[in-house]
């Protein structure tokens, strides 16, 4: 499974989301009641100083306590920002808490250009003049301001010149629900490489849009799709009215039948209450009934049929508004003969994080322990090609095993596969048809890195029908065909 350790800034233990930093005439009735009103809609705990505390010069304690008990803070920069002090303080509490404990920070450029702050000039330079004035026995503060104008000035964020507010809002919204989902803690606590497979995953769910999504997730056995869908599972469901995670269904429904599934979706969502009924299309109605209102988010693990989705997810309509779908399977085709909304296809470790995750099932450490151990350790992952599975079962057969022990394993995995990693991609190998099973055969044996178009054309000859059975095969994930054509 995909494996990295978790985060330490955890959203539990945070009061707030986000935390709103604005100047109240510029923005509080337009652009920032906006922003506020769309994190509010994705369920993002935000705190928006009230109106009435701004009657003072000096900031209010509870803004100090706010800043410190939220995860991120959103500046927005407006025309006016600079002439307030209230602001200016603000801004330099939330710059003391991002480089003290890490406190995440965004800001948003709202008609005013970022090196206008970054050098102090036209505006800025104007409210500086006047701050050198009003404080002149505290030139310490003004500098505080200065230099937390700078540093924030050099954050990306976003800019609005001339686009639309209402998508320009999304966008941020989009971005910090993807960022705030990855902080939630994950029931893993050794998972390595994930961190950008979640984000590019959470940007397909876009739990920001209040609409019925179904994103598929596919790849071959063994690449970590059920993890990387578990911890988003884990993560995201607090934004959720009901949720419901199916786990592999593939095997489930050949043991227990679909109505069995629809009772398990219905259980879960409405917590044990108990559903009779023992026929499919009646289970389909009920969950189309009951759910049409309610914003869910459902996990289908390892689909093989099609008839699954149908009798468990039906329509976008079966759904409420907001509602997430999120399905794993290793088979592309299956997701791509369904209105799926868009796909994500986890890819194989990169070497360094290959080497991490098998460092921690064979050393239970970060890194190879023992340097001459360094040698057989990159045999092994070089062995496993990225493949999470791969790597964690062999890292935990070879954990406190001698040298001459390693060596004798990596000879005998190069005559004999292990077995419980054969057994898991073998699943898709017994689901092909005959003609299939020899195509892919005779790749492995004969055609690894060939031509496709030569493959095709030798393949012909066997009356194999390899256009359509190199298509399958690809889409049930045991081959690909690169750039190049090269199976």
């Amino acid at each position: 499974m995909l494996s990295l350790p978790s985060t330490s800034s955890s959203i539990s233990r945070k009061k707030y989301d986000v935390f709103l930093s604005f100047r109240g005439e510029d923005t509080r009735n337009n652009f920032t009641d906006h922003l506020y009103d769309a994190l509010s809609r994705s369920v993002i705990v935000t705190f928006r100083d009230d109106p009435k505390l701004e009657a003072g010069e000096e900031i209010a304690p509870e803004l100090f306590k706010a800043i410190q008990q939220s995860w991120c803070s959103v500046i927005v920069f407006s025309q006016t920002y600079a002439f307030s002090s209230w602001c200016l303080e603000e801004l330099a509490e939330i710059v003391k808490q991002h480089n003290n404990d890490g406190h995440k920070v965004f800001p948003i450029f709202y008609h005013v250009d970022p090196s206008d702050l970054r050098k102090q000039k036209e505006k800025v330079e104007e409210a500086f003049a006047r701050y050198k004035e009003r404080y002149k026995e505290d030139s310490e503060k003004i500098q505080r301001w200065r230099n937390a104008l700078i540093q924030v000035a050099g954050i990306k964020g976003w800019h609005l010149n001339n686009e639309h507010e209402s998508e320009f809002i999304k966008d941020i919204v989009k971005k910090i629900s993807a960022k705030l989902c990855q902080t939630y803690p994950a029931t893993h606590s050794d998972l390595v490489g994930i961190s950008e497979r979640l984000e590019d995953l959470y940007l397909k769910i876009n739990i920001g849009e209040d609409d019925v999504r179904v994103i598929g997730i596919f790849g071959m056995g063994g690449i970590g799709k059920t993890t990387l869908a578990r911890v988003a599972y884990t993560q995201m469901s607090s934004h959720f009215e009901g949720k419901s995670f199916i786990a592999d269904i593939r095997e489930v429904s050949d043991k227990c039948g679909l109505v069995s599934l629809q009772k398990q979706l219905l259980s879960q969502i409405f917590h044990g209450e108990c559903f009779n009924f023992f026929d499919v299309h009646e289970g389909s109605y009920i969950i189309s009934h009951r759910l049409s209102h309610k914003k869910v988010l459902v996990v289908l693990d390892n689909v093989d049929n099609i008839q699954h989705l149908k009798c468990l997810v039906g329509r976008h309509d079966w759904f409420g508004l907001g509602s997430r779908i999120v399905v794993t399977t290793r088979e592309e085709h299956l997701l791509r003969s369904w209105p799926v909304d868009d796909m994500y296809e986890p890819t194989t470790l990169n070497p360094k994080d290959a080497l991490q995750l098998f460092s921690l099932k064979a050393f239970h450490s970060d890194t190879v322990q023992k340097d001459d151990f360094i040698e057989l350790s990159k045999h092994v992952v070089n062995y496993a090609g990225g493949l999470p599975l791969a790597l964690e079962v062999l890292g935990s057969f070879l954990c406190d095993r001698d040298k001459t022990q390693w060596r004798s394993a990596i000879e005998r995995l190069k005559r004999d596969s292990n077995k419980e990693i054969f057994d898991k991609l073998r699943i898709s190998f017994e689901g092909l048809e005959e003609r299939e099973k020899n195509i892919f055969l005779d790749i492995a044996c004969f055609f690894n890195g060939e031509n496709k178009d030569f493959v095709i054309k030798v393949l012909d000859g066997c009356e194999f029908f390899p256009d359509i059975g190199i298509d399958v095969l690809v889409k049930k994930s045991l081959v690909k065909v690169d750039k190049h054509n090269k199976i």
